[in-house]
C-alpha cells in the first residue's frame, strides 16, 4: 500500500521538474520563485519537523540547529573549496560563476534526493502505524513534491548549458519516494538521526537560496517582479504546510 501511494509522489515530482523546463524565458521568475519555495520549506517545513522529531541538545543547542550550522558551512566550504565565486553583490551584477557554483547546485540536488528518499521513508513507517496515520503523511509529502522537483531541476542545472544530469536528478528525485517507501516497510529509522539530518539538509538549502538563486535570479532582471515571485514561493509552502497541518 504504502509503494502504490507514493506512485503519486513520483508523479507530482516529474510535474514540478517539468514545469521549471517549460519556463526558460522566464529564468528570472523561476529562480526567484525557486528560491521562495527553498526559503518556505527550510522555514515552515524542515525546521520545525526537526526539532518535534528530537530533544537531544548537545551542549544545550538542539541536535537539529547543529545540523543547520552544519549544512550552511558545508556548501560553503564545497564551493569556495573548487573554485574562486566572483561577484557583485552589492550591485547584484552578473555573477560568473566557475565549477564550484555548478558543484553547490548538484550537491543541493542531491540532498533534495536525500530528502525524498526520507519522505517515502515516512510513508513507509506511517503506514506501519495504521492506514489513516499512512494516508495522512502521503498527503503531506505529495502535497510539496512539486516543489521537489522544481527545485531538484533548478538547482542541478543552475550555471550549466547541459540539461541532462539536471534530468537525471530529477528521475532520481521522483524515484526517491518510491524506494523511501519500499525500505519504511521493512526498517526503522530513529528520530534521533532523522531530526539532526533534516537541520543539515536545511542549512544546504538556506545556503543556495541566498547565496545563488536569489541573487542569480535578480543579476540582470527588473527586481519587482522577481521579488514577487520570491514572495509567491513563500506563500505557496505556508499554504501547503498549513493544509497538511
Amino acid at each position: 500500500m504504502a509503494v502504490l501511494v507514493s506512485v503519486l509522489a513520483f508523479v507530482m515530482t516529474l510535474a514540478g521538474g517539468l514545469a521549471a523546463m517549460r519556463v526558460r524565458d522566464h529564468r528570472h521568475l523561476v529562480l526567484g520563485l525557486a528560491g521562495g519555495l527553498m526559503l518556505g520549506v527550510v522555514c515552515f517545513d524542515l525546521i520545525p519537523e526537526s526539532l518535534e522529531m528530537t530533544r537531544q541538545r548537545p551542549l544545550g543547542v538542539p541536535a537539529p540547529m547543529i545540523g543547520f550550522a552544519a549544512g550552511f558551512v558545508l556548501l560553503h566550504v564545497v564551493e569556495q573549496a573548487v573554485a574562486i565565486h566572483q561577484a557583485h553583490e552589492d550591485e547584484y551584477a552578473p555573477h560568473v560563476h566557475a565549477h564550484g557554483a555548478r558543484s553547490g547546485g548538484l550537491l543541493a540536488a542531491f540532498a533534495l534526493i536525500a530528502h525524498s528518499l526520507v519522505d517515502g521513508l515516512s510513508i513507509g513507517l506511517g503506514f506501519q502505524s495504521g492506514t489513516e496515520v499512512g494516508i495522512f503523511v502521503a498527503v503531506a509529502v505529495v502535497t510539496h513534491d512539486f516543489a521537489d522537483g522544481f527545485n531538484t531541476f533548478t538547482a542541478a542545472s543552475l550555471h550549466r548549458a547541459d540539461k541532462r544530469p539536471a534530468v537525471l536528478l530529477l528521475l532520481a528525485d521522483a524515484a526517491a519516494p518510491i524506494a523511501g517507501a519500499a525500505l519504511g516497510t521493512l526498517a526503522t529509522v530513529p528520530d534521533a538521526v532523522l531530526g539532526p539530518y533534516l537541520g543539515l539538509f536545511a542549512g544546504v538549502l538556506l545556503y543556495l537560496a541566498a547565496a545563488e538563486i536569489l541573487p542569480e535570479a535578480h543579476s540582470v532582471h527588473p527586481r519587482i517582479m522577481t521579488l514577487c515571485a520570491t514572495g509567491a514561493g513563500l506563500l505557496a509552502v505556508l499554504c501547503t504546510v498549513g493544509l497538511a497541518g
